[in-house]
């Protein structure tokens, strides 16, 4: 792996000078962030080493360098999913990229079911934890003592100190922003009402199809994560009608505002911290 990251890193730099702070992984529907930053460089993932093509509706598959008021920013305009067939391994290598590439910091982001009752769609979650049932785990195999330890720590995935700053951002902006644990299922399809029950009981908040390996991977290298999932639709057998990925697309357009402010806010702030963290 790190091999092939090396290819990729000198390939994107033969391109590229420029150098970020901060990462972002921007989830279905939410891609159009791109166009509230000064966009410096856009590379499809097609043409790097290693990397492999989006292939759903609200990707793009497009590594944007950007500046987020004065911070430099790296984004994924999409992302690859396991449900595609890839193997996790493959999932992680982009966001791997952006790490090897200069982030420090990544906001990982994501379109979720909300399982939490409280929940409605339209809401922003700041994840404080997560719950693995992919069935699977990024790390499995030979580990890469380049990237990280064999087995490494997870008790703060989800950053604390960097949750604490999200929830400063979206305060000063009066932005709602819940706090839960979210849970990934392999997908592609929707969960069942009874699997709803079942991680309820389980703690889940909110449930979807990704972020989960992205974070493992990040913990792996010792990269901060700040993670945020769009409620866009209430989980199967909560409310009385079927789950459609046109919801979730509509529901991203809805919020893109409210989303847009507080992605824009939280990478400057996190610029400014990870400059403090790398003096």
């Amino acid at each position: 792996m790190s091999e092939k990251l090396d290819r990729a890193v000198a390939h994107v730099r033969s391109l590229v000078s420029f150098e970020p702070r901060v990462g972002a992984i921007l989830g279905s529907g939410l891609g159009n962030l791109v166009d509230a930053v000064d966009v410096v460089a856009a590379i499809p993932y097609s043409e790097i080493p290693g990397a492999l093509a989006s292939s759903v509706i609200g990707h793009s598959g497009r590594l944007v360098f950007a500046r987020a008021g004065s911070t430099p920013v790296v984004m994924m305009q999409g992302r690859n999913h396991f449900y595609e067939g890839h193997s996790l391994e493959d999932v992680v290598f982009i966001p791997r990229l952006l790490a090897r590439l200069g982030a420090g910091v990544v906001t990982i982001t994501n379109a979720a079911g909300g399982i939490n009752s409280d929940y409605r769609a339209g809401d922003l979650m700041l994840i404080s934890d997560h719950i693995n049932y992919l069935g699977a785990n990024p790390l499995r195999g030979a580990n890469d003592d380049a990237l990280g330890p064999r087995f490494p720590d997870m008790s703060d995935i989800y950053s604390k100190e960097l949750r604490a700053v999200a929830k400063e951002v979206a305060a000063s902006l009066g932005v709602g922003l819940r706090e839960g644990v979210y849970l990934a299922t392999s997908g592609p399809s929707y969960e069942t009402p009874a699997e709803i029950r079942a991680f309820r009981v389980m703690g889940a908040d909110a449930v979807g199809m990704s972020t989960v390996p992205e974070a493992i991977a990040y913990s792996h290298m010792g990269v901060k994560v700040v993670g945020i999932s769009c409620i866009t639709n209430m989980a199967a057998g909560i409310l009385p009608q079927k789950l459609d990925h046109l919801e979730v697309l509509e529901t991203t357009t809805r919020v893109q505002k409210e989303f847009t402010a507080l992605m824009l806010a939280l990478l400057e702030r996190l610029g400014k911290h990870a400059a403090v963290a790398a003096n």
